[in-house]
């Protein structure tokens, strides 16, 4: 099998990458990234460096570009998509909507067409739990609760996964939508909560916390994440969507906090900050059709994957820094400039 995934310089998309390569040695990767600033390509390097030319071979593109993804489809034989490519911050969403509807939405049903044009067996669409809107104190998410997306990013999501299902109900194109709750764990841009977090903590620098801290997330490592996509790419049922969840409610608090006491520093630097707009109060998964359909279930509790994650940072203080200074930025136009 050979796949085209989208965003895989991304957070998620790269732990995608790295972990089907690991578990699935008759699978072949053409990794086709925009590389916008979440895009690093340093992510992958060992990985080209061990399966570059065989295994793995990058595509620089834009999802919404119909030429260029008519391009890339004929010159590979791929037999399925999984599409990671999105712009996902919603702080940046709510400061200027419009990448956040060209990429997510017209890139997707760009990707949509193209599968449908060439024929493509499967198409995978990689979605939130931020389409749900928000839960009050009691409840989950399942897959057929209604959407009602809160903020820019959710809505270009909500839109994207809409479209996913127009082109299964009308055209008959096979594709599986998943929907995830908040992943951490390697690799993740630092604008994210838990890497920031990390990152203000070990520096000494005040952390800021929205609102009262209440807000409550069910968190999902990266690997559990993967896990089930890779399931629903091999045994979903088409049309079908999933929801992955970690079984790890904490609120935004508690997570500061355990972070905190993971790098040694005091809850002093804590800095309660004005919340932001359309702020969800609470997102929880239910992943019971997941588990009897597929066989998911999360492998990481949330404390000891965390505290894996914050190992992992520590050790890898050199791509950290890399990407804060923005010096990652200059071997991507290396690396990139080396491909022309």
């Amino acid at each position: 099998m050979r796949l085209l995934v989208t965003g895989g310089c991304g957070f998620i998309g790269t732990n995608f990458i790295r972990h089907v390569l690991a578990v699935r040695p008759e699978v072949s990767v053409v990794n086709f990234d925009k590389l916008t600033y979440a895009g690093n390509p340093a992510n992958l390097t060992d990985i080209e460096g061990e399966h570059g030319g065989n295994r793995y071979s990058f595509e620089h593109g834009d999802i919404a570009d119909a030429g260029r993804v008519r391009d890339i489809l004929e010159r590979h034989a791929i037999d399925a998509i999984v599409n990671f490519a999105a712009e996902t911050h919603v702080d940046r969403s709510i400061n200027d909507s419009t990448p956040f509807i060209t990429t997510n939405v017209l890139g997707t049903q760009v990707l949509l067409q193209a599968a449908l044009d060439r024929g493509i067996p499967r198409f995978v669409h990689i979605s939130t739990d931020e389409v749900y809107g928000t839960l009050g104190p009691e409840g989950l998410f399942r897959e057929d609760t209604p959407l009602a997306p809160n903020s820019p990013y959710s809505a270009s999501k909500a839109g994207a996964d809409l479209m996913v299902r127009a082109f299964h109900e009308t055209y008959g194109l096979d594709t599986v939508t998943t929907r995830c709750s908040n992943n951490y764990g390697p690799y993740q841009f630092p604008e994210k909560l838990i890497p920031l977090m990390y990152r203000k903590a070990t520096a000494g620098e005040p952390l800021p916390v929205y609102g009262d801290g209440g807000n409550v997330r069910d968190w999902i490592h990266v690997e559990d994440h993967c896990r089930g996509v890779l399931l629903a790419l091999e045994k979903g049922r088409p049309g079908g969507v999933y929801n992955f969840g970690g079984a790890s409610e904490r609120t935004n608090l508690d997570v500061v906090r355990l972070i905190l006491k993971l790098t040694g520093r005091s809850e002093e630097l804590i800095r309660f900050v004005k919340d932001r707009p359309g702020h969800d109060r609470r997102y929880a998964m239910d992943f019971t059709l997941a588990a009897r359909e597929l066989g998911y279930a999360p492998e990481h509790s949330f404390e000891n994957g965390l505290a894996a994650t914050v190992d992992w940072y520590r050790a890898n203080d050199a791509w950290l820094a890399s990407v804060e200074s923005g010096a990652y930025r200059e071997f991507m136009d290396r690396w990139y400039g080396d491909r022309r």
